[in-house]
């Protein structure tokens, strides 16, 4: 599996042995993940979807940005099998994929990090936003829905350098120009930067802000219009994790860009380590998608009414519900 065949196989080298066993590690891992995590991701994500797109009048901007989030999880629940059943993952792997598959899988990783981060990102600073100025329309749920629309857009065009460089492997020989692109360290570079370095600063600049606030005793502290303090508890909860979850994967990629290629054979006695490190660091990006909405879903004191009402009208539907009405009306209100 993975980097093992560079070694003979009646090899007794202690790298040999080192790659085997990490090999077994991070196939128990990926089996854990694909038999607990993967469904419960799945199930929690598509029912955060659900639940807060059925009740689109009570939704906070926060909410949007979870679902947004949420999204973002499913995209990678769907990336998650097809990786981890491989044989960079598992010694028992289903399937081994070709390039072309290989750069779809990066391209909807990176889009759906990019969009994971800039989401937690965002949230972080509207939060600063609702503390300072609580009654601004700012941090809107109106505002929040076209930022997120913006938030995959840009995920999109900045994942075109993956896209460049698998067109380039196709054509690099009727185009030499095209050839100089096929560079990966420079393409983790720009994720690098943008999908780490960037909403790192932006985040510490909110916490400042954040900290700086609650030093200061104002009369809108009491004010009615600020968000639950269970949301407030949730979402730098989010951020935290969020950051926890994401930041090896991108430590990993910072390393690999800077020391060049390490699959040279020349740096074979590193490669076992290196391997098992990215991939485990992969592994917990991937956890992500399912830590979240498990997060929102035990700290966000009105999701559970929401699931009711949802419930409600489901088992209402074709019938007459005189409660409905009623309480839909107390949302709003």
């Amino acid at each position: 599996m993975w980097i093992c065949i560079l070694y003979n196989e009646t090899d007794t080298s202690v790298d040999f042995r080192l790659c085997q066993d990490y090999g077994l590690i991070l196939s128990v891992f990926s089996l854990i993940y694909l038999l607990v995590c993967f469904p419960l991701g799945l199930c929690y994500n598509a029912l955060l979807v659900v639940v807060n797109l059925s009740n689109k009048v009570s939704m906070t901007m926060p909410d949007v940005y979870f679902v947004n989030m949420a999204i973002a999880g499913l995209v990678l629940n769907l990336v998650a099998p097809v990786e981890l059943l491989s044989s960079t993952f598992t010694r028992w792997h289903a399937w081994d994929y070709n390039n072309e598959v290989y750069i779809t899988l990066l391209i909807l990783f990176n889009i759906s990090s990019l969009v994971i981060m800039y989401s937690t990102t965002l949230l972080s600073l509207d939060y600063y936003i609702e503390r300072a100025l609580p009654r601004t329309y700012m941090s809107s749920v109106y505002n929040t829905k076209h930022v997120c629309g913006f938030i995959w857009g840009g995920a999109v065009l900045t994942s075109f350098s993956s896209l460049l460089f698998y067109v380039c492997n196709h054509i690099s020989t009727k185009m030499v120009e095209c050839s100089k692109m096929q560079n990966k360290e420079a393409a983790d570079a720009i994720m690098m930067f943008i999908g780490y370095v960037v909403p790192a600063v932006a985040v510490l600049y909110a916490f400042v802000l954040i900290l700086r606030i609650r030093k200061e005793s104002t009369p809108l502290d009491q004010d009615s219009a600020r968000l639950d303090p269970s949301i407030h508890r949730l979402l730098l909860a989010s951020v935290c994790v969020q950051f926890v979850l994401w930041t090896p994967y991108y430590m990993t990629l910072l390393v690999y860009t800077v020391a060049g290629a390490p699959g040279y054979i020349s740096n074979v006695h590193y490669l076992p380590t290196c391997y098992f490190i990215r991939c485990l660091s992969k592994l917990l990006a991937f956890s992500s998608s399912f830590v979240m909405p498990l997060m929102y879903r035990q700290m966000n004191k009105n999701f559970s009414n929401k699931l009711q009402r949802l419930l409600r009208r489901l088992h209402c539907r074709g019938q007459s519900c005189p409660h409905e009405h009623s309480t839909v009306q107390q949302v709003v209100t």
